[in-house]
């Protein structure tokens, strides 16, 4: 073996043989009678690089593939990449403006999507490299995309997979067309799903209240030109109070009789308003309910009406209603009665259009408005309020803007026509099929999320005006109306059918959204919609293993696409863990500056290094807070298997062939062979359970504490001495027990074990020995440990206690000091005397002693119902000891006292950063601990 541990070096070498193999291979030879284990990866946008969130899904992924492929399943793990329809179309334009040439409207649909495809073939790999760098074990052989393969034009399996699911949804009813609200992108022009908005905290900081005076007592005037300046730094984070006449009064501003006030964060809406909301029970304003007031700027008279939405003990009381502007206003503008009517006040890119009817009879001034820019009218629109005399005031707030995540510009809900699917019965499927436990949801408190949601979920929109995805399948005719056919030549038929041969037909030239092709993946994948021989075998699949926040955006709308296409449930298992955060438990940001990139992690300490930190963190139901640090502690502890393995090999431990575990006669090894029985037990718990921290954690302690630091260390007289049949037994047992760490640490890391394992097998001159990753996994020997196991124990507990307490009492390292055991027994007393030499190089012995009573000045300690004492008179001062570890646990009392009320406070826990809580509570739990340890201390002095 080389002397030094080089991952880089690894990594290139072991890839390079897992590809030539062919191991990741579903149905490799030898498992077509096997049991299928199947996951599809969470597609990647073919536009993206490998971040810290992916980093962590596909090492837990992998650890599943690799542990199951190892318990003998016929393994698919799918692959593939989505074609991420607005991300991958600004890519491609923007590239365009860079080099200055003529836009995609300018050269058109067909040579635009030439350049999509041709930068996806140059750039659209990227990822999946990435991905193999850290090692996952896909069939790399079927990676797919959502848009299919370009050679196929529009009759390959994935568009046709797109195409028939469109088609049954109309076949069924569910597809319709309908004019709703949408999120719309002003700056892409396109409608955009609530998982591409991001809401942005915005603070104002101008005030006005009319009536106000100055410290002369002169009335201060509302300063447009002061609030223009706010407004051009930020538009938003203000609060406007209007007042509206009321229809047949004369307004004054001092008679509350004359008119009715609302707020808004939006001014420049208020020319769409058709209504106002008071709600039925406010005794203040609900006598205004059936009365009408005069829309101001515009003249439009406009009813007030009854509705809960508008809370009688927020704002003034009264909400002004804008249908086609608002989410909240289209409910209340369509179930008024008579509805609401529905004012667009913008263009595609939200500027003012008032040229149509609804403005016929406004003022010039008003009607002057039109093409400016949403927020250039929300300052005129103001200054045109304060001029008419019904801006009563002005309020900075911190206000949550929607922003497009990928255009930065804040979103519009805009009034337009759209497809819809009709998603309510599929989700009562969907729900079904958890309620029945057919599908499990992990961690099971996610279950209350997923049916808050489905059981409250809205219509979705599936049309983005976009020209990069699936174009919708659908071919107007000469009257509006439409066809809808899997194809042009059925459209063709169809058209002529409804409207005459040779009728004129247009296609849609909208796209599907993306997510409609990413919830055909776990069975588009496999062939879906013809019946191919991988779809009878591997679906459903096994678990899907995801982020929580796409638990509705992508899980459940696969559980929908499966129920409308009369499939069974996608998947038995779902496992959501959490977003990846830093040390102080922030998320991480381009604009914090916290963001830790995997591939430089990967490039400088290792990809094992990085998935065990990532695995050993994957605590269910909890945001994993990753440090370099962290990282940097696993890298050490590949370097320190990559030693023990050198250790092993210098001292002759090498693989025995048909070593038989249950021959072995030394405690030591009796020992350490049950204890790796105890962790493989947790380790197949924690993998099969999906606490994969649990799972990495037991095998970092067996591998560590108890092989390396303990198993060797009190090998090493065996390994040197001069009994050949205890070395011999020793020197298997190493090779035995290092056989199975590697095995069972392959899942987390896979670089390493791979590379140890082809070590182990050239040292057992067995050079030609298969790979590690298809390898059983290694079952456990049923050895019973019994008392020898429980006499090394012993041992173990003991020579860490005497460090614990020398620790704690501050005895300088390098002194020596005698054990006094006081009333052991026979057998305590012949382990201990032949354990001499361990004890004195791992605990700092100078001598072993019998005594029937504790002698003066000693440190106590008990294990296992034996006091064990450590005479320290004239090493440390017991007097200042006690004194310095008192005062510290009252100095930590206290800590944890003031931390405590802090929590206690439903205030700071509502306010507080999450990040600041957690931080306060994992506080709370360190101190806590010490206080128990340094009380532990104290009775030791006693």
């Amino acid at each position: 073996m080389e002397k030094t541990y080089d991952p880089y070096a690894i990594e290139l070498r072991i890839n390079a043989a897992w590809e030539a193999s062919g191991a990741f291979r579903a149905g490799a030879p030898g498992r077509a009678g096997a049991a299928p284990f199947t996951i599809v990866i969470p597609p990647p946008n073919v536009t993206g690089s490998l971040h810290m969130g992916h980093a962590l899904n596909n090492t837990l992924q992998d650890i599943l593939c690799r542990y199951w492929r190892m318990k003998g399943c016929d393994v698919l793990w799918q692959p593939g990449t989505d074609h991420a329809g607005i991300a991958t179309q600004m890519v491609v334009e923007r590239q365009m403006a860079e080099r200055q040439e003529p836009d995609r409207h300018q050269i058109g649909r067909e040579a635009f999507l030439e350049k999509v495809w041709a930068w996806k073939a140059q750039s659209g790999g990227t990822i999946i490299n990435q991905l193999k760098r850290l090692g996952a074990s896909c069939d790399w052989s079927r990676e797919r995309f959502t848009m299919g393969n370009r050679a196929d034009g529009e009759t390959g399996q994935m568009q046709r997979a797109v195409l028939q699911f469109f088609v049954t949804l109309h076949e069924k009813g569910l597809l319709y067309k309908d004019k709703r609200l949408v999120n719309w992108d002003p700056k892409l022009l396109t409608a955009i799903s609530d998982l591409e908005v991001e809401q942005r905290e915005v603070k104002g900081s101008f005030a006005w209240k009319r009536g106000e005076t100055d410290k002369e007592g002169n009335l201060k005037p509302f300063d447009a030109a002061a609030l223009a300046k706010v407004l051009d730094r930020e538009p938003g984070g203000h609060l406007y109070y209007f007042d509206y006449p009321l229809q047949g009064a004369t307004y004054d501003a001092d008679d509350p009789a004359t008119f009715i006030t609302v707020a808004t964060t939006r001014p420049e809406t208020l020319l769409g308003d058709t209504g106002v909301a008071v709600h039925p029970e406010n005794e203040k304003l609900g006598h205004l309910i059936g009365k009408n007031v005069v829309l101001p700027l515009v003249g439009r008279v406009i009813p007030i009406i009854g509705d809960e939405y508008a809370d009688p003990e927020k704002g003034t009381g009264a909400v002004k209603i804008t249908p086609a502007h608002d989410f909240n206003d289209f409910e209340v503008g369509r179930r008024a009665d008579p509805p609401l009517a529905m004012v667009n006040v913008f263009t595609r890119e939200a500027r003012l259009d008032l040229g149509g009817a609804d403005f016929a009879g406004a003022p010039k001034a008003t009607r002057a408005l039109t093409g400016l820019d949403r927020f250039t009218a929300r300052k005129e629109i103001v200054a045109m309020m304060a001029a008419e005399g019904l801006l009563r005031r002005v309020e900075p707030s911190v206000q949550q803007v929607p922003h497009g995540d990928r255009s930065g510009v804040p979103i519009e809900p805009w009034l337009t026509e759209q497809w819809y699917v009709n998603v309510k019965p599929l989700a009562e499927q969907a729900m079904a099929w958890v309620r029945a436990g057919r599908t499990k949801i992990h961690p099971a408190n996610r279950e209350a999320d997923f049916f808050r949601w489905m059981e409250n979920i809205e219509p979705w929109c599936i049309s983005r005006q976009l020209w990069w995805g699936h174009q919708i399948p659908a071919w107007y005719g000469p009257d509006g109306d439409y066809v809808i056919a899997r194809d042009e030549a059925e459209a063709r038929s169809r058209a002529d059918a409804k409207w005459g041969p040779g009728a004129a037909i247009t296609r849609d030239p909208d796209v599907l959204d993306t997510w409609f092709s990413s919830a055909l993946w776990p069975f588009s994948t496999l062939g879906w919609p013809d019946e191919t021989a991988e779809l009878d075998r591997y679906y459903p699949t096994s678990v899907l293993v995801t982020g929580f926040d796409i638990l509705f955006f992508w899980v459940a709308r696969m559980m929908m696409a499966s129920a409308a296409c009369d499939l069974a449930p996608p998947f038995h298992t779902v496992y959501l863990h959490g977003l990846v955060r830093d040390e102080k438990g922030r998320k991480m940001s381009k604009s914090v500056g916290n963001v830790i990139d995997p591939l430089v992690v990967i490039d400088a300490l290792g990809a094992d290094a990085l998935r065990f930190t990532l695995a050993s963190l994957a605590a269910q139901g909890r945001d994993p807070k990753l440090g370099v640090r962290t990282a940097e502690g696993y890298r050490n502890f590949c370097t320190k298997l990559w030693n023990a393995s050198r250790f092993a090999e210098m001292n002759a431990c090498r693989r025995v062939a048909g070593f038989d575990p249950q021959s072995v006669t030394l405690p030591l090894n009796i020992w350490a062979i049950s204890e790796m029985d105890r962790t493989l037990g947790e380790v197949v718990a924690g993998i099969e359970g999906y606490r994969f921290n649990e799972a990495a954690l037991a095998a970092y302690r067996f591998t560590w504490n108890t092989f390396c630091d303990w198993y060797l260390e009190l090998a090493k007289p065996v390994l040197t001495g001069t009994d050949a049949a205890a070395k011999a037994e020793t020197q298997a047992v190493t090779a035995f027990l290092l056989d199975r760490i590697v095995a069972m640490l392959h899942p987390f890391m896979p670089y390493i074990t791979e590379e140890l394992w082809a070590a182990y097998a050239a040292g057992a001159g067995q050079p030609e020995a298969g790979l590690l990753c298809v390898e059983p996994w290694p079952e456990p020997t049923g050895l019973a440990g019994g008392a020898a196991a429980a006499e090394i124990g012993f041992l173990v507990d003991l020579i860490t206690e005497i460090r614990s307490a020398r620790a704690e009492m501050n005895v300088p390292p390098g002194t020596l000091a005698p054990l006094v055991i006081v009333g052991g027994g026979d057998r305590v007393t012949t382990l201990l005397s032949a354990s001499l030499d361990a004890l004195k190089r791992l605990a700092r012995v100078s001598e072993l002693r019998f005594a029937a009573a504790p002698p003066e000045s000693s440190v106590q300690v008990v294990v296992a119902g034996t006091v064990a004492c450590i005479p320290l008179a004239g090493v440390i001062d017991f007097a200042a000891e006690k004194k310095r570890l008192a005062v510290e646990r009252e100095k930590l009392a206290k800590d944890v006292d003031a931390t405590r009320r802090k929590l206690d406070n439903p205030d700071f826990v509502a306010r507080a950063p999450e990040e600041v809580v957690e931080e306060n509570r994992e506080r709370v739990a360190e101190a806590e601990g010490r206080i128990a340890r340094i009380d532990e201390a104290l009775r030791r002095l006693g």
